[in-house]
């Protein structure tokens, strides 16, 4: 029997693939220290939970809408006014199972077979890999650790062509960490300007874990806002990967009305338990959502510290998120005994049978000389991991 060809088009998640290893070494017995995946190790808040509990007791176990139920596309447009100062009503929302399908939503709502969707790297894993099943092609722009991992201004203008339809970007950013400055979204903001027809799809899961300030959103741009499209979720500054619940933000009822047409016929709502939690997530006190950005930033300090310690490596310290992105190229070409270190691939590889410690290779972000590390784990974990890396990384000549 023949499957489909679009399977070609496109990769297993390099991030979802190590978490996978990292589990068959552990079942073999192995001391495995994960940090590969981008999951908080908090609980979800007590007044979530709660709100979750209570709708399994008042029997939120039918078919919601296929957009969200009301009370929650309310809460998002409180939310998004609360923290961000921007105006949407709810019928410019569409809640997902989970951010990540929200991206599929978009871009299959955005493009077809011979569009571009620019891309700046490195980008999370999923967003070339839904381009290309949509048949556009991501047209990646390199951007460099002298840079903070950020797209200029003059890098977007060249990149755009007659056939770009969308631009995908995400700050904080996954992996990097880069957060982008009111500043220099105005920069991008100015290329766009005159450039009419391409729709900015703006990834703001990572919002609360910034460490520099006020989130700066580039659909703070009144005459822009009808293009953007925002991301936003509750996996990361609420604790609830799990949970499965991504919203989308856009003030163009057309392409809003396209995503719930997508979703209706593959997934219908989301899970009606889950949306109650979030009503409270994003109506209710953000208090342990910023006690979680303060335990972060500090064991980003005990990372930092610690990759100071490993001869070799160069950073850009992330102003958000929880990753580091070192540039291990230093590395490549040199080996152990009989095993050669020729890339990135290779030296994460090397980390998980070695040392075992899970990590994911930059080049499924678009970054071949670095590797992504998370820090959403324990201190002890950090230090374990950590001290694993260093000694492996010696041994190699």
């Amino acid at each position: 029997m023949q499957l489909a060809s679009r399977l070609t088009r496109f990769n297993e998640p390099e991030t979802l693939k190590m978490a996978k290893l990292a589990r068959e070494l552990r079942e073999k017995g192995n001391d495995v220290v994960g940090l590969s995946l981008g999951e908080p190790d908090f609980d979800t808040p007590a007044h979530i939970k709660k709100a979750i509990i209570d709708a399994v007791n008042n029997n939120f176990s039918h078919y919601p809408p296929v957009a969200g139920y009301p009370e929650l596309r309310k809460a998002i447009c409180h939310k998004l006014k609360r923290d961000n100062n921007l105006n949407y009503l709810p019928e410019h929302t569409v809640v997902s199972t989970g951010a990540k399908q929200s991206i599929a939503n978009i871009i299959l709502a955005t493009v077809e077979a011979g569009d571009e969707v620019i891309i700046p790297t490195p980008y999370w894993v999923s967003y070339s890999e839904v381009v290309r099943m949509a048949e556009a092609t991501p047209v990646m722009v390199r951007t460099s650790l002298e840079s903070g991992f950020k797209i200029s201004p003059e890098q977007l203008e060249a990149a755009i062509t007659d056939k770009t339809r969308l631009f995908m970007f995400s700050s904080p950013n996954n992996p990097t960490g880069s957060v982008y400055s009111k500043t220099e979204l105005e920069g991008l903001a100015e290329v766009f300007r005159r450039h009419t027809g391409i729709w900015i799809m703006s990834d703001e899961i990572y919002e609360y874990i910034n460490y520099v300030g006020q989130h700066e959103s580039i659909a703070q741009f009144d005459d822009l806002k009808d293009r953007v499209i925002i991301v936003n979720g509750l996996s990361k500054g609420f604790a609830m990967t799990g949970y499965r619940l991504g919203y989308i933000a856009c003030s163009d009822v057309a392409l809003v009305k396209a995503c719930e047409k997508i979703q209706g016929q593959i997934t219908s709502g989301a899970n009606a338990a889950t949306q109650q939690g979030a009503v409270a997530a994003l109506n209710e006190s953000i208090e342990p959502s910023m006690e979680m950005q303060v335990e972060f930033k500090e064991r980003k300090q005990l990372v930092l510290q610690m990759l100071s310690e490993i001869p070799g490596l160069k950073l850009s310290e992330p102003d958000g998120a929880f990753y580091v992105f070192p540039d291990v190229s230093s590395y490549f070409g040199k080996k152990v005994g009989d095993k050669l270190i020729a890339n990135a691939d290779d030296l994460a590889m090397y980390l998980l049978e070695t040392a075992h410690v899970s990590t994911v290779t930059g080049g499924a972000f678009g970054e071949p000389n670095c590797i992504r590390i998370s820090y959403a784990a324990s201190r002890s974990d950090l230090q374990k991991g950590f001290g694993r890396i260093k000694e492996a990384l010696a041994n190699l000549k």
